[in-house]
């Protein structure tokens, strides 16, 4: 089968199937496992995130969606020139990936050889159902069902270890400057993980958040998982941010709970690194009791 992935979670989820070799084509942000970033890139960014701050991506991003309805490209040409059994996308969120509909006006010249399936999950377990679509349409569903019962064994060795223990209020912020909080499965995480996310909303989407609303809220750790943003450039944006009035006065900042980690890798991403991401806040939330399971190099304190 001959698979185009124009979402990072997608290609991942290909490769943790063991369907690698059927990918024939990924999106420019497809970046693990490695090999990933060798397949030919169907799709090029309208916005240079590299070089603008975090407010300046935020005013791009809105400004850019409410005029074109995305921000990336689709290479209409080479999406023609390949001719791919499937096409793995998404309508969720123009921010997140190529515009839904112009996948669907590209792929009208394929003349209906071409099935495009759109990836909507919302929770952790539409993430693995999710998993599980992809293994039926690649025709491995005995696989999928193998890596979701292992995704599943990971989580509930979490909530085993964190069986008990108090809760800290938790904001998981998924924008900086300006604030936002995290959305979609990132609340459920941070549950699983034994905290308590007051001010994002499970299965919904990513708010701008008032100041006011974060001093109210009082959060006792803060942990920082910008949009497409590693653990470094979630460092360096912290540091070059001034942040709003109160920050210092929030009890996470005064106590010494900020966290930084790699939101692209574990958190943003609907794949099955998620897991790695509630093995992270675990380790963050309740260091005494979910030692050594978070990969080297995935979060730093900062504050």
């Amino acid at each position: 089968m001959r698979i185009c992935s124009l979402l990072p979670s997608a290609t991942e989820i290909v490769y943790s199937l063991g369907l690698g070799q059927d990918l024939i084509a990924v999106t420019h942000e497809c970046d693990f496992p490695p090999d990933a970033s060798l397949k030919p890139q169907i799709t090029e960014s309208l916005i240079d995130h590299e070089r603008l701050s975090s407010a300046a991506i935020d005013h791009h991003v809105a400004s850019n969606v409410g005029r074109h309805g995305g921000i990336y490209r689709l290479k209409d040409t080479m999406l023609e020139e390949m001719r791919p059994d499937l096409i793995l996308t998404q309508e969720l969120c123009d921010v997140c990936a190529v515009s839904y509909r112009e996948v669907q006006a590209a792929a009208r010249i394929l003349e209906g050889q071409t099935r495009i399936v759109s990836l909507e999950p919302n929770t952790l377990d539409d993430v693995l159902g999710t998993i599980r679509l992809v293994g039926r349409l690649a025709g491995c569903p005995e696989r999928a069902s193998a890596v979701v019962a292992q995704f599943q064994e990971r989580l509930d060795h979490v909530r085993a270890l964190v069986a008990g223990a108090t809760r800290p209020r938790t904001c998981a912020m998924e924008w900086l400057d300006p604030p936002f909080s995290a959305g979609h499965w990132v609340p459920e995480m941070v549950e699983i993980a034994g905290g308590h996310e007051g001010l994002g909303k499970q299965a919904q989407k990513s708010a701008r958040l008032r100041p006011e609303d974060i001093v109210r809220a009082d959060p006792e750790v803060l942990v920082m998982m910008p949009c497409g943003f590693s653990l470094e450039r979630t460092i360096e944006a912290y540091r070059s941010i001034r942040m709003f009035a109160g920050w210092r006065d929030l009890s996470a900042v005064r106590n010494g709970q900020v966290y930084a980690v790699n939101g692209s890798a574990y958190f943003n991403r609907p794949g099955p690194r998620l897991v790695d991401g509630v093995e992270i806040l675990g380790e963050i939330l309740h260091p005494e009791r979910c030692r050594n399971l978070a990969p080297k190099g995935a979060w730093e304190r900062v504050g």
